[in-house]
């Protein structure tokens, strides 16, 4: 067995060591916590104060099970480490369920139910209810089941506790469906904690005998816990009360699935007796990087107070970017991993971290211009997710009536109770009349052959494409994408589900409204099929050469757990980052400055911060304010790009400089000059950006035109020197939202 003590600092000898009693270590970011862990298991063994099945181990994901398991059976070897009862909540509820839930009915083969067959269950309820699943889409409806059931709640006590139209609705629709999962002897993943709670409360010999089994509990990321997993191991370790839970409120950010932060932070109300570590000392980021995220994450005030340190070298100081727009932010971040890489790195040391998955759209396009490669962690590429294929499918469809391929995509999207038996009818229809499935679905004769109800559905479908046909002749592409949302019903759909994965689509959807804006003032043709050729050569990313050190793109929910040299927070500005959803509420606040701190503080050597001084939303492009996480962190902390301009007192932290780019461009042209355009006549500058033949402008015109991006090397724009007579601008601020 190797030496288990070997290279622990102090910290991490406290914890390992402690003899017994609760013991709440509190793992700062890289401070070594998986270490902490395992080596206390392997210690626990090696001194003889349990057995390895004696001893349980809990986290939450496959790969942190995983990794545990193998620096376990590293310590302690295979034989020995395969008795430790390690794996995530749900292995280890359905490994005691298998053994002893008999006990309260269950069947031992029972079968476990997965998302797709959870989603086909709720929908067959509804419909045995004869509940609209458009008043009440079963994504929200399953959500309200799942919330219930980890919160310990039943039908009943679930109605007890809230009143309301769609929570009746959910109540009856969970009665239904825990009947057919009984029917079927099934759980869902709810149902694996849920019913361990219940085997261990109601049964006095199994609680008894599992209590008696296992001399040690150990939690990993204990503040992820929600309330049925924190019930399931208190339950457990109540007799020898040798609790161990290793966890760092300050990286607690998923209260949207559950967690709740506020169980680690009374940990110690919980086990009064507790033992408290705290593991500051920091292995993966300068010092540079752990203060300045310490100054952002300080400002909450429901926390522990911590500060990791490290013996790595102070490190560079932080590079804050404001751009002039997000297209202009991307550019900034792939002109940077060009000099990283012309400097001898791999692209792959450098990570761009952003709030929402729609964000990562113009760092793709950017990207693809450039030729860089890159990978998007825990999430498609933008014109591969979904929600953006279906409404392109619409626009297809509406630009081309023979396309069979978008008609079969959309007809039923959001459903419209058109079956496939339906559409196989309109194919053999199509297929025997020689016409496509369109004009088939125009066609009476087919109509004959299918139900009344699918006659009903498809021809409000024809209907709504035939508006929008008309439509597209003179009306923008970006106007087109809305009617579209609208009338087919899709957004509604996203927006009733009341999801946060609903949510994330109506982003992108947002998004691509924006992309479509941007078409309308920068094309020269701006026609629907212009628009879609655009987009499927922007789409198309195989001419990419394939790279297996690309840049890596994602979330920052997707980072946590992860590092990288470089890393680039990206959108740090009010209703960005921190979330719109998040700005009147003090507990989602908190969150959100959580999540920038282990943002940060995936960074080892390096930290860029970058902000946009306007962003394009749902086409509107808005002036945006710097994110209050900015001025959290002391101007001490950030470097000044040459050229930069410098303005006083605007931080807050003590920091008399900030840096602002607005103007990041050797064009002649700035920021408020009035200038002629052949073409669109007279206009303000808003921004400039872009060097040499990429240089490029973004101008306010009037009349009516609105704003345009022009490229200075065809623009062949003026500046008017002399006061022109503006009055027709009278009315048109180019700097109001």
């Amino acid at each position: 067995m190797n030496d288990i003590l070997l290279n622990l600092n102090p910290d991490q000898l406290r914890a390992v060591t402690h003899d017994s009693g609760p013991l709440l270590v509190f793992a700062g970011a890289g401070s070594g916590k998986t270490r902490v862990l395992t080596h206390r298991i392997g210690w626990l063994i090696q001194q003889g104060k349990a057995r390895p099945d004696q001893i349980l181990a809990v986290t939450f994901t496959n790969k942190a099970a995983r990794e545990m398991k193998g620096r376990i059976e590293q310590l302690l070897g295979s034989q020995a480490a395969s008795q430790v009862w390690a794996g995530t909540f749900h292995s280890i509820c359905a490994k005691l369920l298998r053994i002893s839930g008999e006990k309260i009915g269950l069947d031992r083969n029972f079968v476990i139910v997965d998302d797709e067959d959870q989603m086909s269950l709720v929908k067959e309820c509804l419909h045995d209810l004869n509940i609209s699943d458009k008043t009440h889409p079963p994504r929200a409806v399953l959500a309200a089941i799942s919330h219930g059931k980890e919160r310990l709640l039943d039908p009943k006590s679930y109605r007890a506790k809230h009143s309301g139209v769609q929570e009746e609705t959910a109540a009856r629709v969970w009665e239904l469906y825990d009947r057919k999962l009984k029917e079927m002897r099934g759980l869902d993943f709810d149902d694996l904690i849920l019913f361990a709670v219940r085997l261990l409360e109601e049964r006095e010999d199994v609680r008894d005998a599992y209590q008696r089994k296992f001399r040690y509990v150990l939690v990993d990321e204990y503040q992820d816990i929600n309330l049925s997993q924190y019930r399931f191991v208190e339950i457990l370790a109540e007799k020898h009360r040798n609790i161990t839970v290793v966890g760092d409120d300050d990286q607690s950010i998923y209260s949207w699935r559950g967690a709740d932060v506020g169980i680690i932070l009374n940990f110690e109300r919980d086990f009064p007796d507790a033992t408290t570590v705290k593991l500051e000392q920091n292995y993966r980021s300068t010092q540079v990087i752990l203060d300045a995220a310490h100054e952002v994450v300080s400002c909450n005030e429901n926390r522990a107070e911590k500060k990791l340190w490290t013996e790595n070298p102070a490190g560079k100081l932080i590079t804050l970017w404001e751009a002039s727009d997000e297209l202009h932010e991307a550019e900034l971040v792939a002109r940077l991993i060009e000099e990283v890489v012309a400097a001898g790195r791999r692209p792959s040391d450098v990570a761009i971290l952003y709030r929402t998955n729609a964000q990562s759209r113009p760092f793709e396009e950017v990207f693809i211009q450039h030729k860089l490669p890159y990978r998007i962690i825990g999430g498609l590429r933008f014109w591969e997710r979904k929600e953006v294929k279906d409404i392109v499918a619409y626009l297809r469809l509406i630009a081309n009536e023979a396309d069979n391929l978008s008609f079969r995509r959309v007809v039923n999207t959001p459903t419209r109770g058109i079956g496939s038996a339906s559409v196989d009818r309109l194919e053999a229809y199509a297929a025997i009349h020689l016409t496509s499935l369109w004009g088939a679905a125009c066609s009476q004769e087919a109509m004959q052959l299918i139900t009344p109800r699918s006659q009903r559905a498809i021809a409000q479908f024809t209907g709504v494409i035939q508006t929008l046909r008309r439509m597209s002749e003179n009306t923008p592409v970006s106007d087109l994408v809305k009617e579209t949302l609208e009338r087919s019903g899709y957004m509604e759909a996203l927006k009733s589900e009341r999801t946060m994965e609903a949510r994330g689509r109506i982003e992108n959807l947002e998004e691509l409204v924006s992309v479509a804006t941007m078409f309308d003032t920068q094309a020269e043709d701006t026609s629907l099929e212009a628009f879609l050729s655009q987009v499927a050569l922007v789409s198309d990313i195989d001419a990419l050469e394939e790279d297996a050190q690309p840049v890596t793109l994602m979330t920052l929910h997707a980072a946590k757990g992860l590092e990288f040299p470089i890393v680039v927070l990206a959108g740090l500005e009010e209703g960005v980052f921190p979330h719109s959803r998040s700005l009147y509420e003090p507990g989602q606040l908190e969150e959100e400055r959580r999540l920038c701190y282990v943002g940060m503080t995936r960074a080892k050597e390096e930290l860029y911060l970058t902000y946009a001084f306007r962003r394009m939303t749902y086409g509107m492009s808005n002036r945006s304010s710097m994110s209050r996480f900015i001025k959290d962190i002391p101007g001490q902390y950030f470097e000044i790009p040459p050229g930069a301009r410098q303005e006083a007192g605007l931080w807050g932290g003590g920091a008399q400089t900030r840096t602002r780019v607005t103007n990041n461009s050797d064009s002649p042209f700035r920021e408020g000059d009035r200038v002629v355009h052949g073409k669109f006549g007279r206009g303000v500058v808003i921004s400039a950006t872009g060097f040499g033949d990429e240089a490029q402008v973004t101008v306010m015109f009037a009349g009516g035109v609105g704003l345009k991006k022009l490229l200075l090397a065809y623009a062949k724009l003026q500046r008017q020197d002399a006061e022109p007579d503006l009055s027709s601008l009278a009315d048109v601020d180019p700097f109001d939202d």
